[in-house]
Formats: C-alpha cells, structure tokens, sequence
C-alpha cells in the first residue's frame, strides 16, 4: 500500500512538472512585453530596461525558466546579498508568510532555503498573485462543490428513473435533457440562463444576472452573504457534470439490474425499492464516484466563463480579467492551481480506490 501510495503521489509531481513546464513555455512566447504593461505604454527606454532586469527578462530563457522553478519550488537557493524574486514576499511580509528556514549554504553569496512556493507579483496592481488566490479561491471552491452536489443528486436520481423505466417516455426524456446538457457550451447555458431567469423572469424569481458571494450593503457600508446569487451560476455550472452522471447512472443501472444476484433478490419476494437501494445502487455508484470526483477538479477550472458571465468574484473572474490586461503572473499563477487541485483531487480517488480494492494496487 505504501509503495503505491507512492507511486501515485510521484506521478502527480511529474505531471505538475509538465504542466509548469507548459505553462512556462506557452505564456513566455506571448506576443506583448511585459515591462511594457507594466509601466505603461508612455514609460521611456530606461524605465524599461530597469523593469526588464526586475523582471529578469533580460535573461536566456532557460535562466528564467529555472528561475521560475526556483520561485516554486518549497526548497530553492536564494543570493544572501540580493534580495531576489525567490524570496521577495517572504521578507517584504515576513510576519504572514514567515522568515524562510536556511538549510546551508552553497557557494560563497548562495544559501539553500526552505520557504513556501513564491508566484511572483501582479503586473496590474502588483498585489502577490498567492494573495489574489487566496482572496478568490474560497468563492469558487463554494461555487464547484454547489454545482457538483446538485448534479449528483439529481444526476443519480434521473438516472436510475431512466434505467427502471427503460425505453419509456420518461426514459426518452430524460435522454434528451442529458443530451442537450453534454452539447451545450458553459458560456452559453450563463448567457441564456442569466437572461432568462436573472433578467426577464426577474419579478418572478427574485434573482439577479449578477452577483457574487458576498455584496456590499449599502445601508451599512458591511459584506454580507448573499446565498442567492449562488443559485444561477451553480445551476449553470452542473448542467455538464449533470448531463454525464445521468448518462452513468443509467447505464450502470442496467448492467447491474441484469445481474443474477438481483433476480434472485426479486425472486425472494423484496421490494422494488429494496432491490434498487440496498442491492443495485450500492454496485452502481463506482463509475459516477469516479465521475463525480474528476468533475469536481473540472469545475474549479471551468468555472471561468460562468464566472465573467455572472461576475462571480472567484479565481475564474480574476483569471478573464488577467487575461484582458495581459497579466501574465496571475493567469499562470492560476493555472498552476487548478493543476494542483486536479492533481490532488485524483490522487486522494485512486488511495481510496486502494483502500476498497486491493486489486486496484496492482495496476
């Protein structure tokens, strides 16, 4: 169980890897100078060239890649006589994110140090791009496991009315719901949805298109929470995952129904209810589980048009805006979040998957 355990946790670090690799790659070929969006476009020639050395855009790209490493990674050299990117936020707040633990020293001006990972700065307003995460993951992490319980609750519960029910016309409703649910895009579902029920059934649904988690009062000047504003963007972000747990469901249902072992349970005199609860779901759930559990990683990811759509103040609204103002550290800063979590969440399914089968250890 260990060495699995291990095994998985390594190839979740060699993904990541991958992925801050790409990452890297892709956002450093973009067209636009960074020094450039970051002073403005009326900055002179010396400005920039003393942002570019800021910046270390002055370097090889292979340099600033490793640089790049050397920011994230939790162990990283850091110049005693230069107060680098590694450790910038560290000793600019060291009394959030503590001093860094020196390990030992590397060379002459060189000491290797233990710190939190860093993702550099904002071009825009120079904030730490981990304190914008901080400020927006809560939102839509609140808003990803919303729409997943709502999808699953209802995902299953369609699906096994459409397998017990087979080839009848609630089964062929249900098959066209799941079907325009899996065809349609996320930003389109937002546009109509925030229309329909946000704008022009507005009096009836008491709902806005817009809104986030917490909306200023403007009596008393406070942040309060508004759980309403949750339900459009929820709804809309489960109509894909609803879609596929419908779609799983039903046909898992059918391939259990058909086995022996519930014949014999008929056969015994149990109830349909019985049947269905205590002998058939239980078999059924692993494939919509694995569903579930990748979507949810999904969804942190793909909230990012619900969000611009519904202005939904999470870390997808924050990444479209970045994307507008070409600000590169918090977009890749971002993207390396969701790759985390996607990793993560994976992870922990496969240890539990271990831990119910054994048989799944030896794969």
């Amino acid at each position: 169980m260990f060495k699995f355990i291990l095994k998985r946790i390594l190839y979740g670090f060699l993904v990541l890897f991958g992925v801050i690799t790409v990452v890297f790659m892709l956002f450093n070929v973009m067209p636009g100078d960074p020094a450039r969006l970051k002073m403005g476009q009326r900055s002179d020639e010396k400005s920039l060239k003393v942002i570019r050395q800021d910046l270390n855009l002055d370097l090889p790209l292979h340099k600033q890649y490793f640089m790049f490493l050397n920011d994230l990674s939790f162990i990283s050299i850091h110049d005693v006589n230069k107060q680098d990117s590694t450790t910038s936020r560290i000793y600019l707040n060291p009394a959030k994110y503590g001093s860094p633990y020196k390990l030992f020293k590397v060379g002459k001006n060189r000491m290797l140090v233990m710190k939190s990972p860093y993702l550099r700065r904002s071009y825009r307003n120079q904030r730490p791009v981990w304190d914008i995460i901080e400020q927006t993951l809560p939102a839509t992490f609140v808003l990803a496991i919303t729409s997943i319980i709502f999808a699953s609750v209802i995902g299953i519960l369609f699906g096994i009315i459409s397998a017990l029910y087979k080839n009848s016309f609630w089964d062929r409703l249900v098959a066209v719901i799941s079907t325009l649910g899996m065809a349609g895009p996320s930003f389109f579902f937002a546009l109509i949805i925030a229309w329909l029920f946000g704008y022009l059934w507005r009096d009836y649904t008491g709902l806005k298109n817009i809104g986030s988690l917490y909306t200023m009062n403007v009596h008393t000047g406070q942040e309060e929470l508004t759980l309403k504003n949750l339900i459009l963007p929820a709804f809309t972000l489960g109509i894909r995952p609803l879609a596929l747990i419908i779609q799983l469901t039903r046909s898992s249902m059918l391939e259990v129904l058909s086995f022996d072992y519930i014949r014999t349970a008929r056969a015994k005199g149990l109830s349909q209810l019985k049947v269905v609860v205590k002998h058939a779901l239980k078999n059924a759930l692993n494939p919509v589980i694995t569903a579930i559990s990748g979507w949810f990683a999904g969804l942190m990811a793909g909230a990012v048009f619900v969000e611009d759509v519904f202005d939904w103040k999470g870390i997808g609204k924050e990444v479209v805006d970045a994307l507008f103002w070409h600000d590169l550290p918090v977009v890749m800063g971002c993207t390396l979040i969701f790759s985390t979590c996607f990793v993560v969440i994976n992870i922990i399914v496969d240890i539990v998957y271990a831990i119910l089968d054994p048989r799944v250890r030896l794969q």
